[in-house]
């Protein structure tokens, strides 16, 4: 058995741990070295080279004990206004960058709780209450959550809608490739970064327009068109508005049904062509998402899986290659509905299903 370091011991723990150190004592005045110490006395040779430092201070009395060692905890209540603190961030107390350190953490439970805690304290206390070190999002400072949540509103009421008239619900979003591939963690001898070879100077990129259509009761789908920017004199480098007329019409054709299309306010989508063409069907209804909330799109989770999966450190040697490697990896996430299913969850989006009052029949 090892004696660990560290607060919060039993009386009879503190007095074990003393005998330890005067064992120790003893044996630092007979000039015994560190190493035998610590095998003998079966603790680590930092706690010995510890033990000496204080021998040499102080002397016998440096290895005495100062008493039991009080660790402080919050209680559940206490840790529940902490919580509220910090999701106030940094800046509310006096931080101007917004990282959470467990310094910082640190400081915040001194000033509201006069406690004093040690910084691994700290991380035991936030890892047992669920919390853990991660890299943080980015949200726009622009967005209005307000807005947010009125739109939520508003599309689960037309969720209701589309299944009672059968439509499908269709969310879309368009995104570039380039012949750099993505980078992806790999593994490496430590010291020496491993190196993905890629093409120095590369003109070609590919945009794709995707769209992901839901209907309760139905299997989850996955259409797409791709467009290769060649950099020619007067080529258009984003999709017109007639390659989303073309691309709603072939959505419309092999869903068979009403679409409720779901999209961000690019420019492109508001042009005059495609409110004409929506005018001109009544199967089809546009709904914008709000501005800054590119999390309400389930197709943010469609280009994250292709850029943490098959385009993830590829050296593409060609803009074919590029283009065949898009092709495979968008055909194998629409043959997993699951997935799809996934990105949908991912947004905190849900679609309802229909359940018609029965009428009664007359008597």
């Amino acid at each position: 058995m090892r004696y660990a370091q560290g607060g919060g011991l039993t009386a009879g723990q503190q007095a074990l741990r003393e005998r330890v150190r005067m064992e120790a004592g003893e044996r630092f005045a007979q000039g015994v070295k560190t190493a035998v110490i610590a095998r003998d006395l079966r603790v680590s040779e930092r706690s010995v080279e510890r033990w000496r430092r204080a021998w040499r201070e102080s002397g016998m009395r440096g290895l005495e004990a100062t008493g039991l060692v009080n660790r402080s905890k919050l209680s559940a209540r206490q840790f529940a206004v902490l919580e509220e603190l910090l999701a106030q961030g940094p800046a509310a107390h006096g931080w101007k960058d917004q990282r959470w350190t467990l310094a910082r953490v640190k400081t915040v439970i001194g000033r509201h709780f006069h406690l004093t805690v040690s910084v691994a304290g700290v991380w035991r206390l936030l890892h047992r209450n669920g919390w853990s070190w991660q890299c943080p999002a980015r949200r726009a400072m622009e967005r209005d959550e307000h807005a947010v949540r009125l739109w939520k509103k508003d599309v689960a009421t037309r969720g209701n809608t589309a299944a009672a008239l059968g439509a499908w619900v269709c969310f879309e979003d368009e995104a570039g490739f380039s012949m750099t591939p993505p980078r992806a963690r790999t593994w490496g001898r430590r010291g020496h970064t491993p190196v993905v070879r890629v093409r120095g100077r590369s003109f070609r990129r590919i945009s794709v327009a995707a769209m992901v259509c839901y209907r309760p009761g139905e299997r989850s789908r996955l259409i797409y068109r791709p467009r290769v920017y060649n950099k020619r004199k007067h080529e258009r480098t984003s999709f017109a508005w007639t390659d989303y007329r073309d691309l709603i019409t072939c959505a419309h054709q092999q869903l068979g049904g009403p679409i409720i299309l779901v999209w961000d306010n690019l420019n492109t989508h508001r042009a005059a062509g495609i409110r004409q063409y929506v005018d001109a069907h009544d199967w089809l209804t546009i709904v914008h998402l709000p501005t800054y909330a590119p999390d309400l799109n389930p197709v943010e989770g469609i280009w994250s899986l292709l850029r943490r999966g098959p385009l993830a450190n590829t050296a593409f040697t060609d803009a074919d290659h590029l283009t065949h490697t898009l092709r495979h990896g968008l055909r194998q996430i629409q043959y997993r509905p699951d997935l799809i299913d996934g990105c949908l969850t991912e947004t905190g989006l849900t679609i309802t299903r229909h359940n018609p009052t029965p009428t009664r029949k007359p008597q």
